[in-house]
């Protein structure tokens, strides 16, 4: 279950900015994960609540926004969206489509006091 680091990157983040910009508590925690990011939201709020338990971020509300995914298909060059990474191009049904956008996931903000 990759989430629970991912929880634990998640965490270290908001150490660290608690450290350099002195604050408190977290209210709120805002996440992007792309489509393509094989991050099960579920399990990764599951996780959070483990590893943000005792932290200055114990009890915050996660917020999860949903980056699209996109990718350039090799065989006829248009960019497409894409739902899964393995997925044929929209346009031409060929494989091998790059992703290009939606793959990762980034804490966009923090509402903290």
């Amino acid at each position: 279950m990759h989430e629970l680091s991912l929880a634990e990157g998640v965490r270290e983040i908001i150490d660290e900015a608690a450290a350099a910009q002195r604050f408190r508590h977290v209210r709120t925690i805002i996440l992007e994960i792309g489509e393509l990011a094989a991050v099960e939201t579920e399990s990764l709020q599951f996780c959070l609540a483990l590893v943000l338990r005792g932290t200055l971020a114990e009890g915050a509300t996660i917020q999860v926004e949903t980056v699209a995914g996109s990718g350039r298909c090799p065989g006829c060059g248009q960019t497409v969206a894409l739902r899964e990474r393995y997925a044929p191009c929209p346009e031409c049904g060929g494989f091998g489509v790059e992703p290009r956008a939606g793959t990762g996931m980034r804490v966009r903000a923090l509402e903290v006091a």
